[in-house]
C-alpha cells in the first residue's frame, strides 16, 4: 500500500465580521478590532440580542459566481460559496487545470433557518379569527411560498453550490454537527485524499447565529447581557464572562497532496500535519479528559509532544461552562501552550468558527503573532491558562485547532508551518 501523500493547505478564505478576505480579517486580528456591533433593530429592547457581530464588507454579487444562483441562497450559503472562492482564487486554480473526477468538496453546515418575514404571509392565510387553522394551509397558506423557497435553506446547497462552480464531481458531503461541522468537514477531506480518492479537496464551514429562530432556540441564557458594552461582551475565559455573543461568518480552505501542487508548481500556505476526532457526553466527568486525548491523538499523528505546539486556537465560546472544560483539557495535555481565543472579536459564527479561526491561526503561525484575547482580564479561578489580552511576538512552527459541541461532537487538527 502506498505512503499517505503529504497534504498541504493552498488557499484560503473568510468571510466574517472582521471583514471579506484575508488582509482585513488578518488587520482587524492583529490590532484587537472588535466585529460586535449594537443591532438596530434592537436598539429599544433590553434583550441579548441586542448586541451582535454581522458581516462587514460583504457584498455577495462581487464574489459568488454565477450571480443567478443567488436567489436560491440564503445568506450563510452565499458567504460559504464566497469563501470557497476566496481560497480557490489565493490556491492559484482554476476548473480548466483540474481533473474535475478528482476534486472533492466537503463543507461543514447546519439546519438554516427561514426569515420569519419570508413566511410570514403563508402563516397569515391561514388565521381565522386571529387563530391560525391549520386545514388552510394546504390550499391558502402554501400559495404564498416561493416554489425554490426549500432550495436556499437546505445544508447540502453549499457543497453543492462550490462542486457545480468548481465543476468538481469527485466526493462530495455536507457535515451537520453544529460547532464541530467545520473541523470535521476538514478532516473527512484530508481522509479523502489520504485515500487516493481525490487530488484536491474543498472543505470549510459557514453559519449564523443571526437568525431569530435560531436566538430564540437557544435561549437569552446562551448570550452574554453586556448589552451596554457591545465589544467587552465576547469574554472567552474570562472570569466574569457571561454567555456568547452571536456572529456569522464563513471559512473556506483548499487542500491538496504535494505530487498535485508540485505538478501544476502552486505554493502552499500551512501543511496539514494531524488530525482526529471523539465523542463523549458532556455531562460525564471525563468530558474534558477526552477533549485532551483526542487532542493528543491529532498532535501524535503529527509526530508532536505537548511541548512542541505553538498555538492553541480555543474553541472558547464565552459560555461559563464550555470555557471551563475546555480549561481544564488544556491543563490537562499542554498547559504552557499560549493560548488564542479569537471569539473575543467576533463572537460565536455556529459551523463558520472552526475553519474561521483555523485561518486566523495559519496568519498569526506565518506572521508569528498571537492575537491578543482583548477582553481578558481575570482568569477562572482554579484555571491557568497560557493567555494574554495583547497581541505579542512569538516564533510559532505548529499549532492546533480544537472544536467542540455542547453535544459532545470533539474535533483537533493540528498545522504546521511550511
Amino acid at each position: 500500500m502506498p505512503a499517505a501523500p503529504e497534504i498541504l493547505i493552498t488557499g484560503m478564505g473568510t468571510v466574517s465580521p472582521l471583514g471579506v478576505g484575508l488582509e482585513s480579517f488578518w488587520t482587524a486580528l492583529d490590532s484587537g478590532q472588535s466585529g460586535v456591533i449594537e443591532r438596530t433593530e434592537f436598539a429599544e429592547t433590553d434583550w441579548p440580542f441586542r448586541i451582535a457581530a454581522p458581516l462587514q464588507g460583504f457584498d455577495p454579487k462581487q464574489l459568488v459566481k454565477p450571480r443567478k444562483a443567488l436567489k436560491v441562497m440564503c445568506p450563510p450559503i452565499q458567504s460559504g460559496c464566497a469563501a470557497a472562492n476566496l481560497a480557490v482564487e489565493q490556491a492559484g486554480i482554476t476548473p480548466e487545470q483540474l481533473n474535475p473526477d478528482r476534486i472533492a468538496t466537503v463543507f461543514g453546515t447546519e439546519v438554516f433557518i427561514s426569515d420569519p418575514r419570508e413566511i410570514g404571509n403563508a402563516f397569515f392565510k391561514c388565521l381565522v379569527d386571529g387563530k391560525y387553522e391549520h386545514s388552510l394551509w394546504g390550499t391558502a397558506g402554501i400559495a404564498e411560498i416561493e416554489p425554490l423557497w426549500m432550495l436556499k435553506y437546505l445544508p447540502n446547497m453549499v457543497a453543492s453550490h462550490i462542486s457545480i462552480a468548481l465543476d468538481a464531481r469527485g466526493p462530495s458531503n455536507s457535515i451537520c454537527q453544529g460547532d464541530v461541522s467545520s473541523l470535521l468537514s476538514i478532516i473527512e477531506a484530508a481522509e479523502l485524499l489520504n485515500r487516493g480518492w481525490a487530488d484536491i479537496a474543498l472543505a470549510g464551514g459557514t453559519g449564523s447565529n443571526l437568525q431569530h429562530f435560531t436566538m430564540i432556540y437557544r435561549g437569552k441564557e446562551s448570550y452574554s447581557h453586556r448589552i451596554d458594552s457591545p465589544q467587552q461582551a465576547s469574554r472567552p475565559f474570562d472570569r466574569d464572562r457571561d454567555g456568547m455573543v452571536a456572529g456569522e461568518g464563513a471559512g473556506a480552505i483548499v487542500l491538496e497532496t504535494a505530487p498535485h501542487l508540485a505538478a501544476r508548481n502552486g505554493s502552499a500556505q500551512a501543511r496539514l500535519s494531524g488530525w482526529a476526532q471523539g465523542f463523549c457526553p458532556p455531562e460525564s466527568p471525563r468530558f474534558s479528559a477526552r477533549i485532551a486525548e483526542v487532542c493528543a491523538a491529532a498532535s501524535a499523528r503529527a509526530g508532536l509532544r505537548p511541548q512542541d505546539l505553538d498555538q492553541w486556537n480555543a474553541h472558547a465560546t464565552s459560555q461559563v461552562q464550555i470555557d471551563r472544560w475546555e480549561a481544564a483539557a488544556i491543563g490537562q495535555f499542554a498547559p504552557e501552550v499560549p493560548v488564542v481565543a479569537l471569539k473575543h472579536l467576533f463572537g460565536h459564527l455556529g459551523p463558520g468558527s472552526g475553519c474561521v479561526e483555523l485561518v486566523g491561526g495559519i496568519l498569526a503561525m506565518q506572521r508569528n503573532r498571537l492575537p491578543g484575547a482583548i477582553n481578558f482580564k481575570q482568569p477562572d479561578p482554579g484555571t491557568q491558562l497560557n493567555i494574554s489580552s495583547r497581541t505579542r511576538n512569538h516564533a510559532q512552527q505548529h499549532m492546533l485547532k480544537l472544536s467542540f459541541s455542547p453535544t459532545g461532537q470533539i474535533a483537533a487538527v493540528v498545522v504546521s508551518k511550511v
